[in-house]
Formats: C-alpha cells, sequence, structure tokens
C-alpha cells in the first residue's frame, strides 16, 4: 500500500498545489516547518546511504563534471533566448537569467531520491554547484544581463550545512548504529520524504499565490520551457557520453531544478519587482515536474524489477 501510495507521488502534488493555490492561509501558517521538513527529508536519506555511496560519488569526476558544465553553460544562455524569443519585457528576462546563472537546489537531492537516482551524486553536485556559484553565477548576470550580482556564499553554504550536510551525516550515523535493524523502518522512508515534498510544495505554492495571479501567461511558459530544457538536456548529455540510466536521471535532475529561492532573493535586492516572478514561478514548477518525473521513473523500476524472473 505505501509502495502504490509513493508511485502517485505527482498526483498528491498536483492535488494539493490546486489546493494551498485556492485556499492558501493554513499553508502559509506551515511557512516554519519548510526547513524541519526538508532536515527531515535529508536525515532520511541518511539512512539509505553509507560512506561507500559518497567515495564512489567522488570517482565519477566526469559525471559530476558534465553536470556542473551543462547547469552553467546551457541553463543561463536558455534562459537568455527563451525570454527573447518569447518577448519577455527586461526586468523578466532578468529574473530569468537569475533563475538559470545559480546554483542546484537541494530540492534536486529530494527528487533525486524519489527518482531512485544517485543521491550520493546528487548532493555532491550540489555542493560543488553552489561553491562555483561564488564566481560564476556574477560572472554570467554580467554577461547576459550588463550587471553583477554578489552571491551571499557563506549564507548559502551555512544553510546547506544545516538543511543538508548535518542531517545526512545524523542519518549516516543512525545507518551504522542500526545495522540490519534499519531494514525495519526503510519502507517507510519514501512515504514520509513524499509527505515532506508534498508539503513544501503546497507551502510554496501558498507562500507564492499573490504572485502567481499577476504572472501572465507568457512567463510560465518561459519557466516551463526551461525547466523542461534542464531537465531533457541534462538527461540527453549523459547518455550521450554513455552514463547509464541511473546517472543520467541524477544529472537532469541536477541540472533542471535550480536554487531559485536565491534567484528571487537576488532579483528583489538587486533588481525591479518584476525580475522576481520568474524564480516565484519556478520554483513551484521544478518541484511539481521533478515530482512527475520521479513519480514516472520510480514507477518504471518498479514494472522492471516485477517482470524479471524470480
Amino acid at each position: 500500500m505505501l509502495a502504490i501510495i509513493t508511485i502517485l507521488f505527482p498526483v498528491w502534488a498536483i492535488v494539493c498545489s490546486i489546493v494551498a493555490f485556492c485556499f492558501p492561509q493554513p499553508f502559509v501558517l506551515l511557512k516554519p516547518s519548510i526547513v524541519p521538513l526538508l532536515t527531515f527529508i535529508m536525515f532520511s536519506m541518511g539512512l539509505t546511504l553509507t560512506p561507500a555511496d559518497f567515495r564512489r560519488a567522488l570517482t565519477r569526476p566526469k559525471a559530476m563534471g558534465l553536470g556542473v558544465a551543462v547547469q552553467y553553460i546551457m541553463m543561463p544562455a536558455a534562459a537568455y533566448w527563451l525570454s527573447r524569443l518569447l518577448g519577455l519585457p527586461g526586468d523578466l528576462v532578468v529574473g530569468m537569467v537569475l533563475v538559470g546563472s545559480v546554483a542546484g537546489g537541494t530540492a534536486s537531492n529530494v527528487i533525486t531520491y524519489l527518482a531512485k537516482g544517485d543521491v550520493a551524486l546528487s548532493i555532491t553536485m550540489t555542493l560543488l554547484s553552489t561553491l562555483l556559484s561564488v564566481l560564476v553565477t556574477p560572472y554570467l548576470t554580467l554577461l547576459y544581463v550588463g550587471q553583477t550580482v554578489p552571491v551571499p556564499a557563506s549564507a548559502m553554504l551555512l544553510s546547506i550545512a544545516k538543511m543538508v550536510v548535518i542531517p545526512l551525516l545524523s542519518g549516516l550515523f543512525i545507518n551504522r548504529v542500526l545495522g540490519e535493524r534499519r531494514h525495519r523502518i526503510e519502507p517507510w522512508l519514501p512515504f514520509l520524504s513524499m509527505v515532506a515534498i508534498v508539503t513544501i510544495i503546497a507551502i510554496v505554492v501558498a507562500l507564492n499565490q499573490a504572485n502567481l495571479t499577476q504572472v501572465g501567461p507568457l512567463v510560465f511558459v518561459a519557466v516551463i520551457l526551461h525547466n523542461g530544457f534542464g531537465l531533457g538536456v541534462g538527461y540527453a548529455a549523459a547518455r550521450l557520453v554513455g552514463f547509464d540510466g541511473k546517472i543520467a536521471r541524477t544529472i537532469a535532475i541536477e541540472v533542471g531544478m535550480q536554487n531559485s529561492g536565491l534567484g528571487v532573493a537576488l532579483a528583489s535586492q538587486y533588481f525591479a519587482p518584476l525580475a522576481t516572478l520568474p524564480g516565484a514561478v519556478f520554483s513551484i514548477w521544478h518541484n511539481i515536474s521533478g515530482s512527475v518525473l520521479a513519480g514516472l521513473w520510480s514507477r518504471a523500476d518498479k514494472q522492471q524489477n516485477e517482470a524479471q524472473p524470480r
């Protein structure tokens, strides 16, 4: 039963998004729970991982390099040219470029986990792209927009430490302590993580409800195309260089899911209010599209496993 409910993850994400948009207030009140929910998800991931998983991820510099290169070369370029092709005004172009120029977001780690990707590789790539963003994001913003923006490196790294590294290490430690007894709780972890990420999506929708009512359809089109391009080019690039499906999924999700919250923060601080809208829409849409992909990939794995002779 838990597996069936978890496979329907994209359905719950879409339904809860609609409910949160129509009745935002109860979800707005849950805003303080976003960080604890993310922390719980990362802790749950840690329970399923071992130090060997991260050692294996570090032996794949080609995968990490490919993912980061595609992210920082293709995503800002796609954001700029899609905006121009769709005729978006200047402030919205800025917002799109900012979203395309930031690092991968921690939500990508969650979606990778639910999509049966390589979680250790995903987390390692997120950390790498975050470190590089200190130099790369200001340069890309200058290149495409003509104005540089300082990236709050220390705040970003502290946030990752609190929401990703510490709970993940705690999960790894508990995993080691429990040993074989962890198998009793493992079936519950994907389900509980799904509930947590769906709740986060609903909260994000509720918090951005006012912005969403002001956004024109072209912004939605631009964000959907941008995110879809990232997911598609990330997967295609990984397969073209010979990586298996699991790593290709991981790179696709890492490229397609951006730290849009940072994009919104930078836009609000250095540009016009209109520039924050693409990031706000992206923060909602990439979670929904990622949820759909995770559900499809997870279901495909389940069907493949059931088809294998026993």
